[in-house]
């Protein structure tokens, strides 16, 4: 009777120290890079954020690893998650993300609905024309054209602000927008320059269009965080340790390589937001 009664509390004992470590009852339950992290990005920017099946490429996406890696998140504990223009604040607003990388211009609309870490990168909103076309030179030769942007992007706010005359065509995506200018159902696309170099330089679009080259923008490209994420300082210094380390440069020269984009030489960012 009595070795019974041993068993039975030895064998509770082994019950309870396999519940302890099961529900990491030393260091494993505090290590907050156990979870993963969700990272709005685009899936139809071509050099920027680009989904092609389960692989995720482009600067936007380098950068987002980066910064994930250095808050403690290995590559396999990101969950990429699309975040279009319209979309973004509402994604973070009711935590669906907990940060994005996807063209993010910061502008103080934004600021009411969300926070800002970065930038990390500074565009400059250029057009995208069939590279036949001679008669569109910049934003000023736009009087009576068809352009097309995105709906809830800048760029769209800014033609809609700042150039008068034009037919502004708002798509989804620039995937649309595209198949427009193709087929000549608008002559031009508008948003930011190394978006349309992105979209000029695959494989499929080769030889049939051209950025114009005359940015009239400059378009901050930061972290989109929830107001109340106390992420930001961290987040900047990654950014400075990606820039200081070369890795942002490799990867912005990777993502536009052969298109003869330069970027302005506002690149890189000299100063972050102020973090609250």
């Amino acid at each position: 009777m009595r070795k019974n009664r041993l068993g039975a509390i030895a064998a509770m004992a082994a019950v309870a120290a396999l519940a302890l470590t099961s529900c990491g009852g030393s260091d494993a339950g505090s290590d907050e890079a156990g979870d993963k992290v969700r990272i709005g990005i685009k899936f139809d920017q071509p050099g920027l954020g680009f989904k092609d099946g389960d692989k995720y490429t482009g600067f936007d996406v380098d950068v987002a690893k980066y910064v994930a890696n250095e808050l403690g998140y290995s590559e396999d504990k990101i969950e990429f998650v699309s975040a279009p223009s319209a979309n973004r604040e509402t994604l973070l607003e009711t935590n669906q993300v907990d940060m994005i990388f996807a063209t993010y211009t910061i502008n103080d609309s934004r600021k009411k609905r969300v926070g800002f870490a970065g930038p990390y990168f500074i565009a400059g909103q250029d057009l995208l024309v069939r590279a036949d076309e001679s008669s569109i030179t910049g934003k000023d030769s736009l009087d009576g054209k068809n352009l097309c942007s995105v709906t809830g992007s800048t760029s769209a706010e800014n033609v809609k602000k700042d150039i008068t005359g034009v037919n502004l065509v708002e798509q989804q995506g620039y995937a649309d927008c595209l198949g427009l200018l193709e087929t000549g159902g608008v002559d031009a696309i508008t948003t930011d320059d190394i978006i349309l170099a992105g979209l000029a330089a695959t494989e499929a679009n080769k030889g049939k269009f051209k950025v114009v080259g005359k940015p009239f923008s400059e378009e901050p490209y930061g972290v989109g965080l929830n107001k109340t994420s106390e992420k930001c300082a961290d987040i900047n210094t990654a950014i400075q340790k990606m820039i200081d380390s070369g890795d942002w440069k490799k990867s912005l020269d990777m993502n536009t390589e052969g298109t003869g984009y330069v970027p302005s030489d506002l690149n890189p960012p000299k100063e972050f937001e102020a973090c609250a």
